[in-house]
């Protein structure tokens, strides 16, 4: 029980005091999210840094900024937080393990064993993924950031 309650303080740490809260330029691409079975919205935006020596952008880019402004509940805004935490100085190829990562926790109905090398504070959302219904909110900012990834690579591309 000692466990659940140092999630929960996790979860309402980041909620109380969010990390890279608040909208930033410049930035590759923005993605707007919305929960329409609750309501919580995200709007973030991702700044990538071609790898080092290349002059593109793709999955070996860096991810050198993370922010967002948002409006719900404490698990939707704490993921969020988290996120950018996670995913920040990573590349995009290390940010979609990471995601993949938490997907996976968030579908294991709370019998997963998530890898706290790769989830760090992300861990804390394995209760979460109990309650079916809270799933969608915690993985809110993880599929804007995945859309905002997207447009920025396709623009690359373009």
């Amino acid at each position: 029980m000692q466990l659940d309650a140092m999630y929960q303080e996790i979860i309402l740490d980041h909620y109380r005091n969010p990390h890279h809260k608040g909208l930033r330029d410049p930035h590759n691409a923005e993605a707007h999210h919305i929960n329409p079975t609750c309501g919580d919205e995200v709007t973030l935006r991702v700044t990538l840094a071609p790898a080092e020596g290349a002059d593109v952008l793709d999955d070996k880019a860096v991810v050198s900024d993370v922010s967002y402004d948002g409006m719900g509940c404490s698990i939707s805004q704490a993921s969020t937080s988290v996120l950018t935490d996670l995913l920040i100085g990573r590349t995009v190829a290390e940010g979609m393990t990471t995601l993949d990562a938490f997907t996976e926790l968030m579908h294991s109905r709370g019998r997963g064993e998530p890898d706290e090398d790769v989830l760090e504070d992300a861990v804390a959302f394995v209760g979460v993924s109990k309650y079916p219904a809270r799933i969608k909110c915690a993985l809110l900012g993880w599929m804007a950031w995945k859309d905002a990834v997207s447009q920025s690579l396709e623009k690359e591309t373009v």
